[in-house]
């Protein structure tokens, strides 16, 4: 498959955007609700950076046997997937506020867990919300060699037993986001559609210097505190990144690489019929839309619908809009894809892995629609 250097949207059920749009304000303007952060929102934040000081505090202590420093590792995997999850994400989208400054300061949450902020704004915001699950474009689809999430993506003979792996891969993330993405994509001339892509100084200096932070607190400080044996200190190291990678791999990955969900190809002059925001609705998936705490903690990412459609409202309120956009799709006749539990996405999830995992021509051979991944329409 050759990938597009550039992709447009047509205008395929314009209206439902239209609709949707219209209905949305509404809901903001009748209640006088402000689209970004709420009091709510804030007191999540403070209460995860608290829980992450606290468990780190408690770290740095030394005051515990073994294992008990090892549950304090897992609990700061947890907590950094947490700052991802309900800071860093919603403010480098900058759905906190309408002061660029505030997003810009909350976005840091992003680099202060040893992420780029910068780089994500590009493959995140851009290229993976924009081109949602197009092979070449969305660098999503990209995470590694060793994980084919795509129908279009060439295959190895090793991609067979991904579905066996791939859930340790996730356990990874962090470690190779912190250690090499980041460094990766600066140096990568080419992303998606940019092409020679070239990065401002003071944006290679903001990378180093936050990566100095960043391995400053959660290595060098560590190290010259705690009385532990070099073995020790790497077991509590991965046991952190272990946790933070598996939370946040498999939470991304439930949104887009699930039954049901669609990898649209552009036609030869790269244009994809479907409107923006119905590609989304086609390529989208949201799971667990009624389990309060489970959304708390994502930050709303289990509605990834709503994220897609309308990225620059705080997550706060997706709730709420998931509503609308539901009753919104099932009016126009378009999908609107979600697993009922988050077991059933993560099953969902595996049973596509599997499949992705076939050679083409196995995979080309079209499977029924699973129970527990429902297309409302």
């Amino acid at each position: 498959m050759t990938n597009p250097t550039r992709v447009t949207f047509g205008q395929r059920d314009a209206s439902f955007a239209e609709d949707l749009k219209r209905r949305v304000s509404e809901y903001f303007e009748t209640r006088n609700l402000s689209q970004r952060a709420n009091k709510a929102m804030y007191v999540k934040a403070l209460s995860i950076l608290g829980f992450t000081a606290g468990v780190y505090g408690l770290l740095l202590s030394g005051h515990f046997n073994a294992w008990g420093m090892l549950g304090l590792a897992v609990l700061m995997g947890v907590a950094i997937a947490g700052i991802g999850f309900c800071i860093g994400h919603d403010g480098v989208h900058g759905s906190y506020s309408d002061d660029a400054r505030v997003n810009g300061v909350v976005g840091l949450a992003f680099d202060l867990i040893g992420a780029n902020s910068y780089m994500w704004r590009i493959t995140h915001n851009v290229l993976h919300h924009t081109y949602t699950n197009i092979q070449g474009m969305d660098e999503d689809l990209t995470v590694s060699p060793q994980l084919r999430l795509s129908p279009h993506s060439e295959w190895k003979g090793y991609h067979r037993f991904q579905h066996l792996y791939a859930f340790v891969a996730y356990s990874l993330t962090t470690v190779f986001w912190v250690f090499a993405k980041d460094y990766k994509y600066f140096f990568q001339k080419d992303l998606g559609p940019y092409k020679g892509k070239k990065h401002a100084g003071g944006e290679w200096a903001r990378l180093l210097a936050m990566k100095a932070v960043y391995y400053g607190w959660t290595l060098v400080i560590p190290w010259l505190v705690l009385d532990v044996t070099w073995w020790q200190f790497v077991v509590g190291q991965l046991a952190m990144h272990m946790t933070a990678g598996f939370i946040l791999g498999i939470v991304f990955q439930l949104a887009h690489v699930v039954e049901n969900a669609e990898f649209p190809v552009p036609d030869t002059d790269g244009k994809v019929e479907d409107a923006w925001m119905v590609h989304q609705l086609r390529t989208t998936a949201n799971f667990a839309r009624k389990n309060r705490l489970l959304s708390w903690y994502v930050g709303g990412l289990n509605f990834q619908v709503e994220h897609h459609l309308f990225p620059k409202v705080c997550s706060i309120h997706y709730p709420a809009l998931s509503e609308i956009v539901k009753a919104t799709a099932e009016e126009h006749g378009l999908p609107y894809i979600e697993a009922k539990t988050f077991r059933s996405a993560v099953a969902s999830h595996y049973r596509m892995l599997k499949r992705l995992g076939r050679p083409p021509a196995v995979d080309a051979i079209p499977e029924q629609p699973k129970p527990d991944m429902a297309v409302a329409a």
